[in-house]
């Protein structure tokens, strides 16, 4: 029969696909007496499978991951289990991925080396019912579409460029002129404040506008 400390404990499920994360997060969350890890996941479908085993009170989900991303993790939990409170975890501040997961329902939003300073105040926030939303990411909620914001077709032509790809394939590829190609890679380029191509990808890599799996996707296909 467990003991009435641990009853009225936060449980926490902890999703990240790096065993020493998920271990330093552990070791900070044990210090607390009214913290508990629950049950660890390394990929997002591995994730929901815990939480409808486990049912935790709040969930640590790391966006990025393979097979599933935290995302679409985040969007699979609430669709069965509206009330779950999931604070996303990511490593680059900007990170368009954590507006995708706010508005996925995330209660909460946290910067990787932040962890040591805030996890423990953001999981009893969120536990409380309160959102935890930098004011960046809440005001680009109530603000409508930015004007840097990339299209569809700037994204689709980002990408190939991190692929390696010239004007003249993307070209081909997307079956639009080289020229409509350099259009396109002159406003990402500013809207990315890019020093040029290389720099542009990695700055869309770094921010989630374009996805690792995805890129790989993409190449093999």
């Amino acid at each position: 029969m467990e003991h009435c400390e641990s009853t009225a404990a936060i449980t926490i499920l902890s999703v990240d696909d790096h065993p020493l994360f998920r271990q330093g997060i552990a070791s900070v969350i044990e210090s607390q007496a009214d913290m508990r890890v629950v049950g660890e996941a390394t990929n997002g479908n591995e994730a929901l499978t815990s939480y409808r085993a486990l049912r935790p009170d709040v969930t640590l989900m790391d966006i990025q991951m393979p097979d599933m991303n935290g995302i679409d993790a985040t969007i699979a939990i609430r669709q069965e289990f509206p009330q779950a409170r999931i604070i996303i975890l990511t490593t680059y501040e900007g990170d368009v991925r954590a507006l995708r997961a706010v508005k996925a329902g995330a209660a909460g939003y946290l910067l990787k080396s932040m962890l040591r300073k805030d996890l423990l105040d953001t999981v009893r926030q969120v536990h409380s019912g309160r959102r935890c939303i930098p004011g960046d990411i809440a005001m680009e909620l109530i603000s409508p579409a930015s004007g840097d914001a990339l299209s569809k077709r700037e994204v689709e032509v980002l990408r190939l460029v991190a692929d390696g790809k010239s004007n003249k394939r993307i070209a081909l590829y997307l079956a639009i002129s080289e020229d409509t190609v350099k259009a396109h890679v002159k406003n990402i380029l500013s809207k990315l404040t890019a020093n040029d191509r290389t720099h542009a990808a990695v700055l869309a890599l770094q921010r989630g506008i374009i996805d690792l799996n995805c890129l790989n996707q993409a190449i093999k296909s």
